[in-house]
Parts: structure tokens; C-alpha cells; sequence
């Protein structure tokens, strides 16, 4: 019989690739949609037709409970999060709600189904942005939180509540602390996909210059194709444990900006425009990951290259606007 899983935030980019992921390893796939016209599930759904789904809310503790005694599922990946930094200080109390307060019900959700609560893995996803204000440089499992934003907040909350509950009630739940990653289906707000939908917009005449906030701040960026594998190789292993994922090597947005131009035969010079609005209220300058204790646990090591990645999404978004597909509508999914 497959194997059975439950992913919250299945319509976001790390969910659909966590769901391709599996469907290729033959799990049975359930994805957890808020509504009843969700129009981002009819999206997924064209490139996910295999993903069954079920309605649940991560406000809403009574619709968790009866999504995991319906799925009966052998593995929750909790992916669902208000996931825009910036967005985290416009509508802070949102943020707790969901990114937050949403990892302890469903925990809550997986305890109270106590006929199979025991047996339920649960991967919680963790955040870079817990680090914040660093403590040093890279950082590891064991580097202290100094979280600079609501979300790093609501993410910090949610990665102690995961190891509350596996030390409170023998759950296998683990939080994998994935730092930044990025593909074509990154939202548009996203620094990244801003930069790549950018360019492409300038290379073909739609736009004349490109405004961005402070270029100085560096990131671990890589593939989120290559994370995902990290997040099911998590629930595979024998003992709950939480693991740094990330690259180990730190970009900035200057150079981020500097690979997306060129990939598109630009002068980013030319067209970049500074803009002290798109600066954060408090800004997290430098995260660099020591992603060593996965890859010598868990075998794991990421495969795309940071120019590889800028040019894979400046190239998909090239073919995006030329087809006439609105970056805002997901359309940029295969």
C-alpha cells in the first residue's frame, strides 16, 4: 500500500515541488486547501492532477483534525505560512495566527488522533529568518535565534513548538531550517522572482528600469527542487532530528542582480534604480548556512548552481511575458 501524505501550503512553490517529489516515489498525495473556490487549487491542480484534496485551515483547529482523521496520513509536512517577510510587519497579528499559531494546531491535530498520532511523521518548515540579527556566521543547528521581522518571530515559536511536542509526546517531528530558496514558480514578490520578471520585462521592451532596495544584503540562495528531497529525507530517517539546509555560500543582491541581467545580455547598471521605500523596517544583512550535519546524516547535497538557478528563472520568465502569462496567476508553472 502507498504511502500516505498530508502537505499543507500545497499551492505554494515548495509544495508543488515537494508534491511532484513524492508522487515520483510513490506516495499518495493529499494537499490542504482553505475555501470552497480556491482558484489557486485549480491552478495546482494543472500541474498536479494526481494531488487529492481536502479542505482544512490552519486558523481553524476542528478543520485540521477532521483533515488528518480523513487522510489518515503517514507523513504532514506543514509548508503553510503568510511566508513574505515585508507583508509579516503590515499584518503582524496574521502572521502569528498562521505561521504560527497554525504549526501548534496541527500538532494538535496529529496528538488528539491518538489511534495513529504515534505514527505520523511531521516536518515542520523552518526558517533562515529565525537567525536574523546572526550570532555568527555560518549558522548551524546550534546557532541562537535573533529574528528581525514578525515572520522569523512566528517561525521561531513554530520550530520550538515542534521540539516541544517530540520531546512532550514521543512525536517524530523534525523542522527543517531551509534557507533561501527560489525556482520559476517563487511568488512575484519574492527579491528574486522580482529581479528575474524584471529583467526579462526590460530585455523585451515592456519596461525601462528596475527599482530595488538595499543591494548589500547577502543570502544563501538555492534551488527549491533540491530542498524538498532535504525535507522528505528528513522523515525517512530513524531518529526526529532538525537540520540547517542551505547552500553554504552567500550571494548578494548586487550579484544576484548582476547574474539575472547577464543571463538576459543586459548592463544591470543601466536600468537599476535604487529605492529607500524597499528597504525593511529592520534589516537581516548576512545568512550563510553550515549545512554539514545533512549532508553527512542525511546524504544531501544541493545540484543547481546559483547562476544556473538566475538564469533558469529569468529564462522561464522570458518565456512567460513572450507566451502573455500573468506572473501574479502562477502561470509561470510548467
Amino acid at each position: 500500500m502507498a504511502r500516505r501524505a498530508l502537505i499543507t501550503g500545497i499551492t505554494g512553490q515548495d509544495g508543488s515541488y515537494l508534491a511532484e517529489h513524492l508522487l515520483a516515489s510513490g506516495y499518495e498525495v493529499w494537499g490542504l486547501a482553505r475555501g470552497q473556490a480556491n482558484p489557486r487549487v485549480s491552478r495546482m491542480r494543472k500541474l498536479l492532477a494526481d494531488v487529492q484534496v481536502v479542505r482544512g485551515d490552519l486558523l481553524d483547529q476542528g478543520s485540521l483534525i477532521s483533515a488528518v482523521e480523513k487522510v489518515q496520513p503517514d507523513e504532514v509536512y506543514n509548508l503553510g505560512a503568510i511566508s513574505f517577510v515585508p507583508m509579516s510587519w503590515e499584518q503582524a497579528e496574521l502572521t502569528a495566527e498562521v505561521t504560527g499559531m497554525g504549526v501548534l494546531r496541527m500538532l494538535e491535530a496529529i496528538r488528539v488522533c491518538s489511534s495513529r498520532g504515534a505514527s505520523i511523521r511531521f516536518y515542520q518548515a523552518s526558517s533562515s529568518e529565525m537567525f536574523g540579527q546572526v550570532s555568527e556566521t555560518p549558522q548551524n543547528e546550534r546557532t541562537s535565534f535573533h529574528p528581525r521581522s514578525p515572520y522569523g518571530v512566528a517561525k521561531a515559536y513554530g520550530h520550538f513548538l515542534t521540539q516541544n511536542y517530540r520531546e512532550s509526546y514521543g512525536m517524530f517531528a523534525v523542522s527543517g531550517i531551509l534557507f533561501n530558496h527560489e525556482s520559476p514558480r517563487r511568488g512575484a514578490e519574492f527579491v528574486t522572482r522580482k529581479v528575474s520578471l524584471g529583467v526579462a520585462r526590460i530585455k523585451l521592451g515592456l519596461a525601462s528600469e528596475l527599482k530595488l532596495g538595499n543591494l548589500e544584503a547577502r543570502r544563501d540562495w538555492g534551488f527549491a527542487g533540491d530542498y524538498v528531497r532535504a525535507m522528505h529525507l528528513m522523515l525517512q530517517a530513524d531518529t526526529p532530528e532538525d537540520y540547517v539546509i542551505g547552500t553554504g555560500r552567500t550571494h548578494s543582491v548586487r550579484e544576484l542582480v548582476e547574474a539575472a541581467f547577464v543571463a538576459a545580455g543586459l548592463d544591470w547598471e543601466q536600468y537599476v534604480v535604487g529605492d529607500q521605500s524597499l528597504h525593511r523596517p529592520a534589516e537581516v544583512d548576512l545568512l550563510c548556512a553550515d549545512p554539514k550535519k545533512a549532508r553527512t546524516q542525511l546524504g544531501w547535497e544541493p545540484t543547481v548552481a546559483f547562476e544556473e538557478l538566475v538564469a533558469m528563472m529569468v529564462e522561464s520568465d522570458l518565456r512567460l511575458l513572450t507566451d502573455g502569462g500573468d506572473p501574479d496567476q502562477d502561470s509561470s508553472w510548467p
